[in-house]
């Protein structure tokens, strides 16, 4: 199994609160990986990255989705090499693009923290 299906097999299991639909991204280049909804938010989008260095890698589609698009979006983020997952808002794409481990994470490690953030994130936000 690739590491980015184990990261979505992860995701649905840790995040049984949210309703997730994963994405089929060559049918509209740039858009996240991840469709997400709850009753008492609304929808929101994760995009999945698994890094294997400091620089994560996106596709011109995907910055410039993030860059654009910076509310109800989001990234998560495994580090390959110590297992860490760390979610981010699409706003530190910038950051992410020179060193995830540098840029600041709005949760790391914490199922039920990343959750509540997902699930906190309001339409009217």
């Amino acid at each position: 199994m690739k590491p980015e299906s184990k990261l979505w097999q992860l995701i649905k299991k840790k995040t049984p609160k949210i309703q997730w639909t994963r994405l089929e991204s060559w049918s509209s280049f740039g858009t996240p990986d991840l469709l997400g909804y709850n009753d008492n938010c609304g929808f929101f989008m994760c995009e999945m990255k698994v890094a294997r260095g400091p620089k994560i890698v996106f596709s011109p589609h995907q910055k410039l989705f993030h860059m654009t698009r910076p509310k109800r979006n989001f990234i998560i983020v495994q580090d390959a090499s110590l297992g860490h997952v760390k979610l981010y808002e699409s706003s530190s794409i910038h950051g992410l693009l020179v060193d995830h481990r540098e840029t600041p994470s709005l949760a790391i490690d914490d199922w039920q923290h990343i959750e509540r953030l997902l699930l906190a994130a309001h339409s009217d936000a």
